[in-house]
C-alpha cells in the first residue's frame, strides 16, 4: 500500500535553487565563499556566531555553517551542512526534493523518516542515512518522541552521470560504520571507499570522537581537496601556528599545505567534530 502524503508545506530548503537551475547547471557552479568568510592561512577558525542560528517557527532551531543564510552560501556541490534542532512531536511533513543526495547523521534524539518509495526507518544518535532524490521524490522527517532531535544534515548536488537513477534510501548503524583510532580518538569512516554508505557525489566524510582530555591531529585534506570542519559537540583547543578555543557549531577551514594541528578535547566532556574532504573550493 503506498504511502498517504499530505500536502502540508514545512518550513525547509524545498528544492533549495533546483527550480532556478538546471542540474548541470548547478553541478558546475563555483563555491560561494562571502564575507567575513575570507581565508587567508592554510587552516583557519571561524567561531559558531559566525554563521546565523535561525527560529522560523516554534520547533524548529538551525544552525546555518553552509548554505542557507551562511556566508558560505555553497562548496562546491555541498549546498548545506546544518544542525537542524526539532521539538517533540514535530518536524518537516511531506514535501519534495530531485536532483539531491541528502545525508543525515543523527547527534540525539530519534528522527523518524517516510519517503514516497517505500523508504522509512528511525534514526538514532551516531547512525546515518542516506536519500537519493533521483528526478523526484517526496519525504518526511519526525519527532514522533518526547525528547528534541538534533541533526546534521548534508545536501548535495548529485553527479549529473546519476541522472536517470531511481531514488532510494539507505541507513547505516554505529557499528556497520568503519572505525579506526587516531590518538585519543575514534573515527567513522562515513562517505569514502571503505565506507558500505552507497554515495553519488565527490567528497570524503569522517565523524571523530575524541576522549575528555584527549588529543588527535586533524587530517590534512589531499592535493586536490580543502577541508571543511564541523564541531558538533563538545569544548576544546586546535593548535597550529597559534591556539583556537573549539566551541559547538565552529568551523574549520583548511587547505592541503595546512601545517599539523593537534585537536584537544576540554578534560570534562568528549569533543565531537566532522571533516569533510571536498573538491577544492578555497582559492
Amino acid at each position: 500500500m503506498g504511502v498517504k502524503r499530505r500536502k502540508i508545506r514545512s518550513p525547509c530548503l524545498v528544492g533549495y535553487g533546483i527550480t532556478r537551475y538546471s542540474l548541470t547547471e548547478l553541478h558546475m557552479q563555483k563555491p560561494i565563499i562571502r564575507a567575513p568568510i575570507q581565508p587567508t592561512q592554510a587552516l583557519y577558525h571561524f567561531p559558531a556566531e559566525t554563521f546565523p542560528m535561525v527560529h522560523p517557527v516554534h520547533w524548529l532551531h538551525s544552525h546555518f555553517a553552509v548554505g542557507g543564510w551562511s556566508p558560505l552560501q555553497r562548496l562546491g556541490d555541498m549546498l548545506t551542512a546544518h544542525m537542524t534542532r526539532i521539538a517533540p512531536h514535530n518536524g518537516f511533513t511531506w514535501h519534495p526534493h530531485r536532483g539531491l543526495e541528502i545525508y543525515t547523521w543523527v547527534l540525539e534524539g530519534t528522527l523518524h523518516h517516510e519517503d514516497s518509495v517505500g523508504g522509512q526507518g528511525d534514526i538514532g544518535p551516531a547512525e546515518f542515512q542516506r536519500m537519493f532524490a533521483g528526478d523526484y521524490i517526496e519525504h518526511q522527517e519526525l519527532n514522533l518522541t518526547d525528547d528534541p532531535v538534533r541533526v546534521i544534515q548534508i545536501w548535495f548536488v548529485a553527479d549529473p552521470k546519476y541522472r536517470g537513477l531511481e531514488p532510494h534510501y539507505q541507513q547505516l548503524q554505529r557499528d556497520g560504520l568503519p572505525a579506526r583510532r587516531a590518538g585519543n580518538a575514534t573515527v567513522y569512516s562515513l562517505i569514502d571507499v571503505d565506507s558500505p554508505m552507497q554515495q553519488h557525489m565527490t567528497g570524503r566524510l569522517t565523524a571523530t570522537v575524541v576522549a575528555p582530555g584527549g588529543t588527535t591531529h586533524i587530517v590534512p585534506p589531499r592535493s586536490d581537496e580543502d577541508l571543511f570542519v564541523y564541531v558538533t559537540d563538545g569544548t576544546g583547543q586546535v593548535a597550529c601556528d597559534e591556539v583556537a578555543t573549539l566551541r559547538q557549531y565552529d568551523v574549520l577551514l583548511a587547505r592541503a599545505d595546512m601545517e599539523s594541528a593537534t585537536v584537544t578535547a576540554a578534560p570534562d566532556s568528549a569533543l565531537h567534530f566532522l571533516s569533510f574532504y571536498l573538491p577544492r573550493f578555497l582559492r
